[in-house]
């Protein structure tokens, strides 16, 4: 799929090197910072589990105690493993320490000699790690053994009624139906909890509770389902919002396949602190990349409060930028699911041909990423019937550029939340349109310096032009600040979650980090 369009090789390369200079002070800032979700996320790692009497889970009551009596500036393992030291208990009675931190028992401190405290901490994180990357073998085990999809783009269906033992058969159904990924969307509101309930939920709205328990019933469901159709049936949550840590943790602890994990949805769309939510979005990439899951990001949100023509360059910034940050990440192209939309106003002339141009650009700017393709929202109207013709080019569209992971697109969209007839109605679209379309794509080539073409150029054009700027302007901070990306303005030094960023002090420890970056 490279090569239709003539991008310029230089061009391109100029682009991703700006991405690169505008990237990297703010991955310096990530570098210097950590976050009380961080903390709870080595702590995770390190095995604590349960909620108290009140449903408050103790990782948070506990990293609350350190935090009020040491400060999280040289990071939670030192104290808590001290502590541990020193009362003599073995490394997994973190709940029992924790139990004893929320009632006032225990004292935390920095230790002036801390080899024993940073050892301790190591093995204890070691062992979380160690199940992740279990996890990842057991996935490539079944899908060697069971099969895997037998073509792309993967069919991507979502599931959300707010219960999880509801969802557990609609999942199972759309599977059958020939979804390729179940995608559970997490409860309106969870991104702004700073902490992550425990145990199976049955009271979601607009969605389903992502948790540990909820992560483990509905892979464990998919897992059944995966052996009964001979192809393993991929997972999704979301890892964003004030837990984003914590949530690509549990991820990683119970096998989920791809996680949503953008770098300024957050920001943007939930008014959560930029340095909050680039320092968590680090550690959380740094967790997907060890774990084998590919991200999913959140370009099309864009196109929802700006117009897909007039700002369709910012989506192909947001992606050079997402690209960086995965990479430096330790993520791999493969695990890079970037983001873009059918949102161009269907009433425009020419709307599909400047469809096309902009997904062919994606597709050859990034040709070893497994794009994520979202269908009509923004202009679907109640009209079913309409809708439902433009799912159908949305189809065609992902099937004319090679998109690897296709959103299904619900004609009941802007009416009631789907019914499961919706769903079978929207599989049988997809299907008919990529049978029907076959490989397309191999013969779809637009003409050289046509309008498709050159509509990509100018797209190329504009997201460099925007970058040059954005290295000019005192960076990309100040840009979200402007209100460059979905013409959203939100200041580096605002925003939910600000007061749970920390600055690192000398002698800081993070026991994962070690070891994620050490590669050990």
């Amino acid at each position: 799929m490279t090569g239709k369009l003539d991008l310029d090789p230089a061009a391109v390369a100029a682009a991703r090197a700006l991405a690169r200079e505008v990237g990297e002070p703010v991955v310096r800032i990530a570098r210097e910072h950590t976050t009380v979700s961080v903390e709870r996320a080595v702590l995770r790692l390190a095995g604590i589990t349960g909620a108290d009497p009140d449903g408050i889970p103790w990782v948070n009551r506990l990293a609350d105690a350190v935090r009020d009596q040491t400060g999280l500036e040289r990071g939670v393992a030192l104290p808590v493993f001290d502590a541990l030291i020193r009362e003599n208990w073995g490394l997994g009675d973190l709940l029992l320490l924790a139990q004893k931190a929320a009632a006032g028992a225990v004292e935390f401190r920095l230790p002036a000699d801390p080899q024993a405290a940073r050892a301790a901490a190591h093995q204890a994180v070691s062992r979380g790690i160690a199940r992740i990357d279990a996890n990842r073998r057991e996935r490539e085990s079944l899908i060697a053994g069971i099969g895997d999809a037998p073509r792309k783009p993967w069919i991507y269906l979502i599931v959300a009624t707010g219960d999880i033992y509801e969802d557990i058969p609609q999942a199972q159904a759309a599977a059958r139906e020939g979804a390729d990924v179940i995608a559970v969307i997490r409860s309106t509101g969870q991104s702004l909890l700073d902490y992550v309930p425990e145990g199976a939920t049955r009271e979601g709205y607009a969605g389903t509770y992502a948790t540990g328990e909820n992560f483990r019933l509905m892979r464990a469901a998919l897992d059944d389902v995966s052996r009964e159709l001979g192809r393993y049936v991929r997972l999704t949550n979301y890892a964003s919002g004030l837990c984003m840590p914590e949530i690509a943790t549990l991820a990683g602890l119970h096998r989920l396949d791809m996680m949503l994990n953008d770098s300024m949805y957050g920001i943007l769309f939930r008014d959560i602190n930029p340095i909050r939510t680039f320092t968590d979005q680090r550690f959380s990439r740094q967790i997907h990349a060890r774990a084998g899951i590919i991200i999913n990001t959140g370009e099309d949100n864009y196109l929802t409060t700006a117009d897909a023509v007039d700002e369709a360059h910012t989506v192909t910034v947001s992606q050079l930028l997402n690209e960086y940050f995965a990479l430096e990440a330790g993520l791999a192209d493969w695990q890079l699911g970037l983001g873009h939309a059918f949102e161009i106003n269907p009433a425009i002339p020419d709307s599909f041909r400047l469809e096309l141009a902009h997904a062919l650009l994606a597709r050859e700017l990034f040709p070893d990423a497994p794009l994520k393709w979202m269908p009509p929202t923004k202009h679907m109207t109640g009209d079913i019937f309409r809708g439902y013709l433009l799912d159908g080019f949305f189809n065609l569209a992902g099937a004319m550029t090679g998109q690897g992971i296709l959103l299904v697109g619900m004609m009941t969209e802007a009416v009631v939340t789907p019914f499961l007839s919706d769903r079978d109605l929207a599989l049988q679209n997809v299907r008919y349109v990529l049978d029907a379309a076959g490989k397309l794509g191999e013969d779809f080539r637009p003409e050289p310096g046509g309008f498709i073409a050159t509509r990509a150029r100018t797209v190329l054009g504009e997201a460099t032009e925007l970058l040059q700027r954005i290295r000019g302007d005192h960076g990309l901070l100040q840009a979200i600040a402007d209100g460059t990306f979905g013409i959203t303005k939100r200041p580096a030094d605002r925003g939910k979650g600000l007061d749970g960023v920390v600055a690192h002090a000398d002698g800081y420890y993070n026991p994962a980090t070690e070891i994620l970056e050490g590669g050990s």
